[in-house]
């Protein structure tokens, strides 16, 4: 029995030493080198505050206090919250709308852009620019500004001879602004579009004129079909993004009017560090993820439907 006992531990010595050689070889340490700040700000800036914040979602917390368990009363409560129920619904209405927009926009000028044009690369960057800086506060700000009462968009309207718009203050017209902001921001779609694009063989185009098709059959009977895993791509990212928008309601509407524009990531914000009711706020938070992942599921689920593979 003790012989086999030191058998079973120099095994397992000879394997720790070996895993420990193979940790050490120069080619991992340098893996583990250049992953470290990737590993270490994923724990720190999401596992570990996904922990708490599902401890969070249990307990009566405002963060000057100490925490109380309070079981599942968060949850319970987000049934009868009439404004959560608003944020939710207009919350969804921005991604129905945006994300579309936004994808077609950004598809429509990729189409362009891989034209043969000179300065093609030139325009391809200046496209780009807005997704870099288009969740600035200073680019809220802006926006804010040019559809102001007597902003830009309302001295063009003047001009043609048409009423001047209050965007901001009609329920209806208020989300407009919210959602041609998110389009403007298109860049990073038209760039994997334009990849997209150009990964289509020319000789199925050349076949198609051949056979007499014109530009808008090929566009619906080659172009899309062949780009539809790019658009599927496309479709997740953006509604991911979409749902988590907060920068242009908190700051060009602040949620108004009448909760018109209370994106739903904003009242999160609000019951969190307005209302100091974090327990509540870690609730939405966690509502907010498994409707996402529900509605990514649903658009997987039925992109085979519409999505072009090769099997």
């Amino acid at each position: 029995m003790k012989t086999e006992a030191l058998e079973e531990k120099s095994k397992k010595d000879g394997s720790f030493s070996t895993k420990m050689k193979s940790f050490l070889n120069k080619d991992n340490v340098a893996g583990h080198i250049f992953s470290a700040p990737f590993i270490i700000g994923f724990l720190g800036f999401t596992i570990i505050p996904m922990v708490f914040s599902m401890y969070y979602s249990f307990t009566d917390y405002n963060m000057v206090q100490e925490e109380t368990f309070i079981g599942a009363a968060n949850y319970v409560r987000l049934f009868s919250d009439e404004r959560f129920h608003k944020s939710l619904i207009v919350t969804l209405i921005y991604v129905g709308v945006s994300v579309p927009v936004k994808l077609a926009f950004a598809l429509f000028v990729a189409y362009l852009l891989t034209r043969k044009v000179k300065g093609e690369t030139v325009y391809r960057s200046l496209f780009y620019v807005p997704s870099l800086i288009g969740g600035s506060i200073a680019v809220a700000l802006v926006w804010k500004e040019l559809f102001s009462r007597r902003g830009l968009v309302n001295n063009m309207l003047r001009i043609v001879g048409l009423t001047p718009i209050s965007w901001f203050g009609d329920q209806d017209m208020a989300m407009i602004p919210l959602i041609l902001i998110s389009a403007w921001q298109f860049g990073s779609s038209m760039i994997i579009f334009a990849a997209g694009l150009k990964e289509i063989p020319n000789t199925y185009y050349e076949a198609a004129i051949i056979d007499g098709a014109n530009k808008v059959q090929m566009f619906f009977k080659i172009t899309l079909p062949l780009l539809s895993p790019i658009i599927l791509f496309n479709l997740i990212m953006q509604t991911i993004s979409a749902f988590m928008a907060f920068t242009q309601a908190f700051v060009i509407t602040g949620g108004g009017p009448n909760d018109a524009t209370n994106f739903y990531a904003l009242y999160v914000y609000n019951h969190a560090f307005s209302y100091y009711n974090m327990g509540y706020a870690s609730a939405m938070s966690w509502i907010m993820l498994i409707i996402i992942g529900f509605i990514t599921f649903l658009i997987l689920k039925f992109s085979k439907y519409w999505t072009f593979t090769n099997d």
